[in-house]
């Protein structure tokens, strides 16, 4: 084995052509031969200065030479090691998605040797190349920042070359609340549906995501209480139904219902019989589809003269509704299964904003009676 050499031991030369290069010891291979670090500049003083920049750097870090893999060899065995036992199915897709993106860009390339030019150019490209919103872009950073930052703490890197980017502004999606005549207009079209009504009555009197109403079974409700646990999530995947865990820890929830639909699901028990609240009309023991109940939604749309709107905007609905009537943000937080109130604060800012208006009126008039008019 080849006798071990410090690190921050190197050398300085002045090259041929005129430039002045520093080579310092980065770590060591396997065998205990060193892996080095070579830095230029045009003048020695440049380069001194370089240099230190350099040994400050590597204070307490020692390379390996499995920072030689490629940054696609790493994003796999990061995957592997890190990621698949640790996320939901839905997101495995996720993360995979966005290697798809990284790998034709930066896939080839030494781990150890991508620069934070390099990743500044992959979100350039997949966002004006490719036509990448602004946050798929994002995630695609979020996945290869922890990816790097692991390669960091492993020693497999000198420093991180995610952590300066640019990132492009988030592009706001404009949501599509219905006011409550367009409520009533859209249950008045499905109350003659036996399939759909009953559905699409709960999903805006609780807000719960597409998967979650998808997922429910009689098994999670409580007549007696009116309590109705969520404690699963449905996705289509490649084809099939698969049953899953809800979005996040918060997602496992219990949500006491309205009396109106708390007795809805009573009568609907007599006539249901599956172990699904809302069974798959085809396929007896399947929960229902949930693009079934997107495709549904926009039939009645279009039958009615609505907006367009995505199936999630009816969780928006409840929610504004519930903000509009009072339910504090820490309270509708819990309802809707976010993961604290300051982000329900910050979706719902518009509800909140009248609602801190309607508190300035209450204010002003419990203090004019008080004190009188000025």
């Amino acid at each position: 084995m080849a006798k071990r050499r410090p690190n921050g031991d190197g050398m300085v030369r002045r090259r041929k052509d005129g430039r002045w290069e520093g080579r310092i010891i980065a770590g060591h291979k396997s065998d205990g031969k060193p892996i080095y670090k070579s830095i230029f500049a045009k003048t020695q003083k440049e380069m001194t200065e370089k240099l230190r920049r350099l040994k400050e750097s590597l204070d307490g870090v020692e390379l390996t030479d499995s920072g030689q893999i490629t940054l696609a060899e790493w994003l796999d065995k990061w995957m592997a090691e890190y990621k698949m036992k640790s996320i939901r199915s839905s997101t495995v897709r996720t993360y995979q998605n966005a290697a798809d993106h990284i790998k034709p860009v930066l896939g080839k390339k030494s781990l150890s040797r991508i620069t934070e030019a390099d990743v500044q150019r992959l979100y350039n490209d997949i966002k004006e190349k490719y036509g990448l919103a602004s946050s798929s872009v994002r995630r695609v950073h979020l996945i290869l920042h922890q990816a790097m930052r692991v390669a960091l703490r492993r020693g497999m890197i000198l420093y991180d070359p995610t952590a300066a980017a640019v990132l492009p502004k988030i592009e706001t999606t404009e949501k599509t609340v219905l006011q409550k005549q367009q409520i009533e207009k859209l249950l008045d079209n499905l109350k003659s549906d036996p399939i759909w009504y009953d559905f699409f009555y709960t999903e805006l009197m609780t807000g719960m995501r597409r998967g979650e109403i998808c997922g429910l079974k009689w098994s999670d409700f409580d007549s007696e209480t009116g309590a109705l646990a969520v404690r699963r999530s449905i996705v289509f995947e490649k084809g099939e139904l698969v049953v899953g865990d809800t979005k996040t820890n918060r997602g496992n929830r219990v949500i006491m219902l309205p009396e109106s639909v708390k007795n809805m699901l009573i009568e609907r028990k007599k006539t249901v019989s599956d172990e699904w609240i809302f069974p798959n009309p085809y396929k007896h023991g399947q929960p229902v589809n949930p693009m079934s109940a997107y495709v549904r939604l926009q039939k009645a749309l279009i039958e009615t003269g609505l907006p367009h709107m995505r199936f999630h905007d009816l969780r928006h609905t409840f929610a504004t509704m519930a903000a509009s009537n009072g339910v504090d943000p820490r309270t509708l937080a819990g309802i809707l299964g976010h993961t604290n109130a300051s982000f329900t604060l910050d979706v719902y800012t518009h509800v909140t904003t009248d609602m801190q208006k309607n508190a300035s009126k209450i204010t002003e008039n419990y203090v004019t009676d008080i004190l009188g008019g000025i």
